[in-house]
């Protein structure tokens, strides 16, 4: 599949994550449309509220370091069930690119692909705000 060395990225990602609260691992690869990739992991905290998703850590990192431009993201976790990114990671998501691909998957890397407009129909864009 296309996306096979970014749900590896994802999965070795998972392993950093902070979870001692939900046990619930989760990583991510970002993928930039430069070629550059950007891993993240979940970061839970104890108060909950400040608690990062991997998808937010991999698109902070990306950010942070001057990409703004994404193809692809990579989603996965413990479960025997695909894992999709939650609400906030998909608004996050939808600020940089509607049509970028999500691949989400369960333990076993069997997945899904979605664009972030169809997990996040009618999306607030910022456009709204023009």
């Amino acid at each position: 599949m296309k996306y096979d060395a970014l749900l590896e990225k994802a999965k070795k990602a998972k392993e950093n994550a902070y979870v001692p609260y939900s046990n619930f691992r989760v990583g991510a690869a970002l993928l930039c449309k430069n070629g550059d990739v950007y891993t993240g992991c979940n970061v839970e905290n104890a108060a909950y509220g400040p608690t990062c998703c991997a998808e937010r850590v991999a698109v902070f990192k990306a950010v942070s370091n001057g990409n703004k431009e994404f193809e692809a993201i990579a989603v996965t976790s413990d479960s025997d069930d695909v894992t999709y990114p939650c609400g906030v990671c998909r608004q996050v998501l939808a600020e940089f690119a509607l049509d970028m691909d999500v691949i989400s998957s369960n333990k076993d890397l069997e997945n899904e692909v979605l664009k972030v407009e169809e997990l996040l129909p009618r999306a607030f864009t910022g456009k709204e705000m023009e």
